[in-house]
């Protein structure tokens, strides 16, 4: 590890911290925040920071658990451990250091319950998700629990009880979304994951099959989504019909996925959009509270 390296800082550090993903769990515990308050303030910053870095400290401790694996798959074999450019007891400090980091900030800004939240959240990546994807193809299931909980710490933090019904359909939603849009991964880049010894449902199923399965747990996504009125959540007719007409949208545009085996299809055309659906619930969500 060379700290005083440029493009450790610009590129090994936020490569090895997931910074993408990261920023997009971010969101996700500003829109829980902006729901329980009612509007957004700069209370919100230190709670997301907090968060931000553990769940940061968790994808290193990620990087660490997974080293050898990524070194054999095509797709992550350039990541900061297998390249090199960091070594395995580097990873591992650095992790910790920002799961301390992001501990310390979440419990001094957010309370106990939010910093539970977040640690539960990194107990189940790195202790359960992690191991179990090595035993059995769907672990993406339970694993899919990991998306729920970032909401509901920002919900905490902005002063709402984490056994409010209205959170816990708002996880809920997130906790149903992350299977479809892991299986779209599976269909693009599944056969990595056998070449590299992982369980996957590409070697059970076929492609047509998953396809249907994936077109199954989308339609539960848009189910789920069309709840979120019926909480009291959306109750403005602008958002409500942009959530109305973005589920529209997805369930015809994820009618391609029922066509006959053997037609082409580009799964990170899929991928794109049930991500772009995700943006589109918050933003829902959000616009909601200002109306």
């Amino acid at each position: 590890m060379k700290p005083a390296s440029r493009s450790f800082w610009l590129e090994t550090l936020p490569e090895l911290g997931k910074f993408r993903i990261t920023i997009a769990v971010s969101f996700t515990t500003i829109t829980g925040f902006i729901l329980a308050t009612g509007g957004l303030s700069l209370t919100v910053v230190l709670p997301t920071l907090g968060l931000f870095i553990l769940a940061c400290g968790s994808s290193a401790l990620n990087h660490y658990q997974e080293a050898a694996t990524d070194a054999i798959m095509e797709r992550t074999r350039n990541r900061p451990i297998p390249s090199g450019r960091i070594s395995l007891s580097g990873a591992l400090i650095v992790g910790m250091i920002w799961v301390l980091t992001g501990s310390v900030i979440l419990y001094l800004c957010a309370g106990f319950v939010a910093l539970q939240l977040g640690l539960l959240a990194l107990l189940w990546y790195n202790g359960v998700y992690t191991p179990l994807k090595k035993r059995t193809a769907f672990a993406v299931i339970p694993g899919s629990l990991i998306g729920a909980i970032p909401p509901a710490v920002g919900w905490v933090a902005g002063g709402g009880a984490v056994s409010d019904p209205r959170i816990i359909l708002v996880a809920f939603f997130f906790f149903i979304w992350q299977v479809p849009h892991f299986w779209l991964l599976l269909l693009k880049y599944g056969s990595e994951y056998e070449n590299a010894g992982l369980p996957s449902v590409t070697r059970f199923y076929s492609d047509s099959q998953i396809r249907r399965m994936t077109f199954i747990w989308t339609s539960g996504t848009i189910a789920t989504a069309l709840m979120i009125p019926l909480f009291g959540l959306i109750t403005s007719w602008v958002p409500l019909v942009l959530l109305l007409l973005g589920c529209l949208w997805l369930f015809f545009a994820f009618v391609g996925l029922l066509k006959p085996a053997g037609t082409t299809l580009n799964p990170g055309t899929y991928f794109l959009k049930i991500n772009l659906f995700a943006v589109l619930v918050m933003v829902s969500l959000i616009m909601d509270q200002f109306i």
